[in-house]
Order: C-alpha cells, then structure tokens, then sequence
C-alpha cells in the first residue's frame, strides 16, 4: 500500500471499527480511484494512452478477491443454466431427428421382430413407443428445467460460502499486470 493511501486512512477516520461497511466501502472504492488517477496522470493528457517504453517493466497490482455478490452470481448461473437446458434440448431433438430420419428406428423394428417372430413378420413391437421423440424431448425438458435450479441454487450457494471463507482467510489473491504493447 502506498504512503498516500495509507495517511489518508489514518487521517479520515480514528474509529475505523465503529463505522459502518457502507462508508468503509466507499473509502476504499474513493481511495482506489485516487490511485488510479494518480497512476493514469502522468504524461497521458489529451494525448490518448501512453506507449510503454521498452526498458521499463509493466505495472502490476496484487488484489484480493474478498467478497462475490450472490445475486450477481444467481443472475449469471441462472442465464447461463437456462442456455445450457436450450442447447440441451435443441441437441436432442437434432439427434433423435437424424435417427428417425437415418431409419435407425425402422431397423431396430425389424430386427426385433425378426428375433421374437421370426419370419412370419406380424410384430407389434414398435421402438418409438418406449424412445419416441415426444417422450425423450418431455424427460430432457424435465431435466432442463432441474438442472437451471440445481445450478443455479448451487452457484448462489458456492457464492455464499466463498464469502464466508474469504472473511476468514482473507480472499484469494490476484496479481494484475498491464499489457506489454
């Protein structure tokens, strides 16, 4: 941390356990934007992004990831386990459409009637009563629909329990780097 962060801390408030998360929050969020204009300022002006010069190094940054919001990761897994339950559902119906139209169904018939009847061809066995599209499309909606709640249950769940671990163990640690062009 830096010397001017750190007097900035000292000096804006001398109870710092008393206040609330909402105005620590803010210190924080305000004292990040001071570094970061304070980092951006030199030498970049009106001229646009600066060219890093080829001997010197790239900045780097070490965070800490401590807190996930549940309800952002909800959203997110919820829109992503939805997308995942279509493109489920549209594989499906693709396959079982090119087996129907491949004729797999027909042969699985006659195969089965060959072996339980033998030549005399009077079978009233039909695949498609047991596997037909309708009943393997209704069970891949069914278990669409379970896993967009599984997964998304299961995300805000992990989020929560992130947070607690990260309040404990202090968050896991990022070290940022900027681009070398």
């Amino acid at each position: 941390m830096s010397d001017r962060t750190a007097t900035s801390r000292r000096t804006s408030d001398p109870e710092p356990a008393r206040r609330s998360f909402t105005g620590r929050m803010q210190d924080t969020l305000s004292n990040a934007a001071q570094e970061h204009r304070a980092n951006a300022a030199p030498g970049a002006g009106s001229k646009g992004r600066r060219t890093r010069t080829p001997g010197r190094q790239p900045r780097r940054a070490r965070l800490r990831l401590t807190r996930i919001d549940p309800w952002s990761v909800m959203k997110t897994s919820f829109l992503l386990s939805v997308a995942f339950g279509v493109v489920t559902f549209v594989a499906i119906f693709m396959v079982w459409s090119v087996l129907g139209a491949a004729g797999v169904w027909d042969s699985i018939n006659s195969a089965v009637a060959s072996i339980v009847e033998g030549d005399s061809g009077n079978s009233s066995f039909d695949v498609t009563d047991y596997v037909g599209m309708s009943r393997v499309l209704g069970f891949t909606l069914l278990v669409s629909v379970l896993d967009v709640v599984l997964l998304t249950a299961i995300a805000t769940l992990t989020a929560f329990l992130y947070n607690l671990a990260a309040a404990l163990l202090g968050g896991i640690e990022v070290t940022l780097a900027e681009d070398e062009k």
